[in-house]
């Protein structure tokens, strides 16, 4: 169990313990992207040592989990790595006469996974989706090693799939591609095959290389760097947003107010995103 997690726990032990519920903490609920977990794990952790009494519980489960699960109301915030589709604001306004709420909240450089191994060190956009989507099958059709490419992506109730799919792959994956729950996973999958490829949140590259991405042939590739993701230039740059049912009140308006501030944005950076100015 990681430390945000154990955090979590040692609260409800310790109210327990006192003789008081759960419940009469201040508690807000977030489920949803996997790649906004470690997140808003760190802005929870931190958040409730300056106001221990709040209870902040992070789940994930993907985007299209998340926004569910705020439509039936098992969460007070649904996390999503990719803008809320109009069939769910159809929902939302259905059972709630609201259209939900939108706050970005930070920003990322989605990232293209290589193997520290790989001779290749970048790809033009067309190039990363003719791979994904099966058109090219062997790296030395981009200028690597006579070899198979092996792909790792994520499951379709992944925001980060919805949006890979839309503005990069621009049509169905490769049957060939091996779908794994969480971007932790494609990086250590990647880490041990060389001819593999994947994609994720950029907070996660750790053991594998970034893939310089070109938005075309003539244009040079460029890494997913707080410089280039802040002024666009990285081409896989998107938004990460919380959702809610409504305008925040009370402790969590409190909480979402220090998100956005300097301070909590400060910790945006160090998990390994970019913040939002």
């Amino acid at each position: 169990m990681n430390k945000s997690k154990l955090k979590i726990a040692a609260i409800v032990l310790v109210t327990m313990t006192v003789g008081y519920s759960f419940t009469a903490l201040n508690k807000i609920t977030i489920k949803g992207s996997d790649t906004m977990v470690i997140l808003s794990q760190k802005w929870a952790e931190v958040y409730m040592k300056k106001n221990p009494g709040t209870a902040i519980q992070v789940t994930g489960g993907g985007s299209g989990v998340g926004l569910a699960a705020l439509i039936n109301g098992s969460t007070d915030i649904a996390n999503s790595s990719r803008p809320i589709k109009s069939s769910e604001v159809g929902k939302l306004k259905e059972k709630y006469g609201t259209m939900g709420i939108e706050i970005p909240c930070a920003k990322d450089g989605l990232s293209v996974f290589l193997n520290k191994g790989n001779t290749v060190s970048e790809l033009t956009i067309k190039q990363i989706g003719d791979i994904f989507s099966g058109k090219i099958t062997n790296w030395k059709e981009v200028g690597g090693a006579d070899e198979n490419i092996q792909l790792y992506g994520r499951e379709s109730s992944s925001g980060t799939f919805e949006f890979f799919k839309e503005h990069v792959v621009k049509t169905d994956f490769s049957p060939r591609c091996q779908t794994l729950p969480g971007t932790a996973a494609i990086v250590n999958a990647v880490k041990k095959d060389k001819y593999s490829i994947g994609y994720g949140g950029s907070a996660y590259a750790e053991g594998v290389k970034d893939c310089k991405v070109k938005k075309d042939a003539k244009s040079k590739g460029v890494l997913p760097t707080v410089a280039t993701v802040k002024n666009n230039s990285y081409p896989i740059t998107r938004y990460l947003y919380m959702y809610l049912k409504s305008k925040p009140k009370g402790e969590t308006k409190a909480f979402i107010d220090w998100i956005l501030s300097p301070a909590g944005q400060a910790y945006v950076q160090e998990v390994g995103y970019y913040p939002l100015k």
